[in-house]
């Protein structure tokens, strides 16, 4: 399989991915809002194909798409999302905070920025170790503006951590413009921590992929951290649930403008008819049996609801006082 049927596949499975949670979410088959990733693939795509298996990241909010690039098994993350016990977290991570430690996955998160320190913790245990495993963790342009994301990169810088940092910049913090948010340039800022920091398409995965090996390179050789802030778009809303809120931040034509660079179809243009053909079947497969595993899983029992939260297994005792 070349590169191109690889990059398509991936980034193809996330968009069908997040179509089918949204058909999922409206159903109440999921709880509560997603994040999706629509429009964003070719970063989450080309920076994990960058990667080793054995190298880690970290995600955010609008996480599913960094976690099927990275190798996570869309049948446990389905069922996760579904709350079911062979979801990936046995039901308790939901959309926003799925991990798996055995592909490198040390976590979605809810909270802003917050994988950045988790990140670093990793690629700091790598250099200790003499490994040249390294970290790399997304944020968004939101992100940017978080005091810990300016700690880690600082800490990151001073240490020389194997750590790569990809800021996901679509344009808005929720209804927020970048531009009524973020004073100057974000690659400015991580330059004056003294490392390399450069601004790539995000639409563009191959772009996304050439920046991302070079960075990959970098923290490999010792030579320490790299900022790649990658310009994209999401082409819905903050979360599903937008699309009933009515909200008019932004306008058709400018959502129209970024949809004529779709990175999905573009790559699907430089792939043979054929071919394009047989990985969609094959994504539309694997998606249909994530589906039916999740809704064959079981729910959690209530009596196992403070199960897992030690990581010793210790179990919390609760009760009413008397």
């Amino acid at each position: 399989m070349s590169e191109n049927d690889t990059l398509y596949r991936t980034m193809l499975t996330i968009r069908r991915f997040e179509e089918r949670v949204v058909d999922l979410v409206n159903a109440n088959e999921i709880a509560g809002v997603t994040h999706e990733y629509v429009g964003q693939e070719a970063v989450a795509a080309g920076v994990c194909a960058a990667l080793r298996p054995d190298d880690v990241i970290t995600s955010t909010h609008r996480g599913h798409g960094h976690l099927i690039a990275k190798g996570a098994d869309v049948r446990g993350m389905m069922a996760e999302l579904l709350g079911r016990v062979d979801g990936l977290n046995r039901g308790r991570g939901g959309s926003m905070h799925i991990a798996d430690l055995g592909v490198g996955i040390y976590g979605a998160n809810g909270i802003v920025a917050a994988g950045s320190p988790f990140a670093a913790g990793a690629a700091w245990s790598f250099r200790v170790a003499g490994s040249d495993r390294i970290a790399v963790t997304f944020f968004g342009d939101g992100g940017a503006n978080q005091g810990v994301l300016h700690e880690t990169m600082n800490l990151a810088s001073l240490w020389l951590l194997p750590l790569v940092f990809v800021c996901e910049n679509n344009g808005y913090a929720v209804t927020l413009p970048q531009d009524r948010s973020t004073a100057g340039s974000v690659v400015e800022r991580a330059a004056a921590y003294g490392m390399t920091a450069e601004a790539v398409d995000g639409m563009d995965v191959i772009a996304v992929l050439d920046a991302a090996r070079r960075a990959v390179a970098r923290a490999r050789s010792g030579a320490g951290p790299t900022f790649l802030e990658c310009r994209t778009y999401r082409f819905f809303g903050h979360h599903t649930a937008e699309r009933t809120m009515k909200l008019a931040y932004r306008s058709d034509e400018e959502i129209e403008r970024w949809r004529e660079r779709d990175p999905v179809a573009a790559m699907a243009a430089t792939l043979e008819d054929a071919e394009r053909a047989r990985i969609d079947e094959e994504v539309e497969a694997a998606l249909d049996e994530a589906v039916a595993y999740a809704r064959a899983s079981p729910r959690p029992a209530p009596e196992d609801a403070l199960a897992y939260v030690y990581a010793t297994g210790l179990q919390p005792r609760c009760g009413v006082a008397t």
